[in-house]
């Protein structure tokens, strides 16, 4: 007899986190939970935390205030609002396809909306299948492993759990190559093509990678992947790593250090960041300024930024069609 059951769905969006306000105080709260997460600093706690409360949390928050003001937008952190708007949109597109409603929300790993909260809103409305979506298209146990690690934790209490469904990364899955070509072609018919295609993730240690992380090389398929939708040549484009911190070896070229090669050999530069879901700091503040200054101060005279996915229709297609997937397994 088939199962008729058809148990009510949620889809949680997760992304890294950002400050409430682009003041010192909220900074220093955002900085406080996201750094000392063990899973993001892997350093032994007696060694990391008298660093992270008696040299970091009293001076960076102040260093940073500038930088997020130079971001900030009337309705407030790009990464939030954009956030909302692509759960919004993927929830539209679950509906139509599923032809049942989806509870579609977004909620940050550190600050606001809370993983806690989110997770407590799906059990009051009676969620039973719960698709936890990290807006990290390429592993990382400082992103989606902490993201996973808290979820399990948050759920442990419950006497009846949702069904659920980790999504581990989606690096190279079609939906998302064909959103990041689509945006690459998008920006070249509107601004013109430059010479080359720098594609930009974020950094993590070294370290991570040497012990077994996935990252670097998730991070590589979809550079070439990209690059094949694009039909481009291996001269016409390279991968580096931006937003490191900290003394210790990161991943492998910087991006800063590639853009001022780029620069003084008089190339014309596009940079794209594959990685990131949305816009937000690193994006609009490290690349599209620092490093647009970074590549002028080198002798660079053609500089362009590719806005992230964001909400573009292609890139909601995406993520509505990874959780449609595995929505549409039947219950047993």
């Amino acid at each position: 007899m088939p199962n008729t059951r058809n148990p009510y769905s949620g889809v949680l969006l997760v992304n890294l986190g950002t400050p409430s306000a682009p003041t010192a105080a909220a900074i220093r709260r955002y900085l406080r939970e996201f750094l000392s997460d063990p899973r993001v600093i892997e350093v032994p706690r007696a060694v990391w935390l008298p660093i992270l409360h008696g040299a970091i949390l009293p001076r960076r928050p102040r260093r940073l205030v500038p930088a997020y003001e130079k971001i900030w937008t009337p309705e407030g952190s790009p990464l939030r609002v954009i956030g909302e708007r692509q759960a919004h949109g993927v929830a539209e597109r679950l509906q139509k396809t599923l032809g049942k409603p989806v509870e579609v929300r977004l909620a940050m790993a550190y600050g606001e909306p809370s993983l806690p909260a989110t997770l407590a809103e799906f059990h009051s409305q009676g969620v039973e299948r719960l698709v936890v979506l990290p807006l990290f298209p390429q592993y990382s146990g400082a992103t989606i492993g902490a993201v996973h690690d808290a979820v399990g934790t948050l759920l442990r209490g419950q006497r009846v759990r949702p069904e659920l469904c980790l999504i581990h990364d989606y690096h190279k899955d079609s939906g998302y190559i064909a959103a990041l070509a689509a945006s690459v072609q998008a920006h070249w018919a509107r601004h013109g093509r430059g010479r080359h295609l720098l594609l930009s993730f974020h950094g993590v240690p070294q370290s991570y990678v040497d012990a077994g992380d996935p990252y670097r090389s998730q991070c590589e398929t979809t550079a070439r992947l990209l690059a094949e939708a694009l039909r481009l040549k291996t001269t016409d484009w390279s991968l580096a790593f931006q937003s490191r911190f900290g003394k210790a070896p990161w991943l492998k070229p910087y991006t800063d250090e590639r853009i001022a090669e780029l620069a003084h050999a008089g190339t014309p530069l596009d940079v794209f960041c594959p990685g990131f879901a949305a816009d937000c700091l690193e994006t609009l503040e490290e690349v599209a300024i620092r490093y647009r200054a970074l590549y002028a101060q080198n002798g660079g005279s053609a500089f362009h930024v590719v806005p992230a996915l964001n909400d573009s229709p292609e890139h909601l297609d995406a993520l509505a069609a990874i959780a449609a997937r595995r929505l549409a397994v039947e219950p047993v």
